[in-house]
């Protein structure tokens, strides 16, 4: 095969796997991660935000309990709330509950994931990947698709969200 064909059977395959939701299962705990995505950053930002839905399709409960990614020094589960007129953010140190049978959105002004130290700005139409640990499901990796700077949910909300089917996947990953 010659480079071009590489090229484009890497690009097909590529479309092939980011074109259904994420799914992490094990012995009776299955979570289906859908519209998974972000904001563009300004130049010089060293913060951005992550938002995505999880589905606790098993029967025992699950604990996203944190994540990484290459782009970011460190990422953290947030929550933001209003409390006596005044907004507030914090981490979960004890990370966020799926319960069974439920589906909790982490979307702006809600839970929602925090990206610190950004290596680069975010930009719009970029796929950046995070690899999120589960107390149970372990770690799960998925693409966010960067929307435009004041964006208010993914584009084409319906599909995936530049999502992907992957089983549990290795302690090896090359995803950090």
């Amino acid at each position: 095969m010659n480079r071009l064909s590489h090229t484009l059977a890497y690009a097909a395959l590529a479309v092939a796997l980011f074109a259904v939701p994420v799914r992490a299962e094990e012995a009776g705990k299955v979570l289906v991660i859908t519209q998974a995505w972000s904001r563009a950053t300004p130049g010089g930002a060293r913060i951005a935000s992550g938002y995505l839905t999880i589905a606790n399709m098993g029967n025992v409960p699950d604990r996203l309990i944190g994540g990484s990614s290459e782009i970011a020094g460190k990422v953290e589960v947030h929550e933001m709330a209003m409390n006596n007129g005044v907004m507030t953010m914090r981490p979960l140190d004890k990370g966020l509950v799926i319960e069974p049978g439920k589906t909790v959105k982490l979307a702006p002004g809600g839970y929602h994931l925090m990206m610190f130290d950004l290596k680069s700005p975010l930009k719009q139409g970029d796929k950046v990947p995070v690899m999120l640990e589960f107390e149970k499901a372990g770690k799960v990796g998925l693409l966010l698709d960067v929307q435009g700077v004041g964006a208010q949910g993914p584009a084409g909300a319906g599909d995936s969200g530049g999502a992907m089917d992957m089983k549990k996947m290795p302690e090896h990953s090359d995803m950090k």
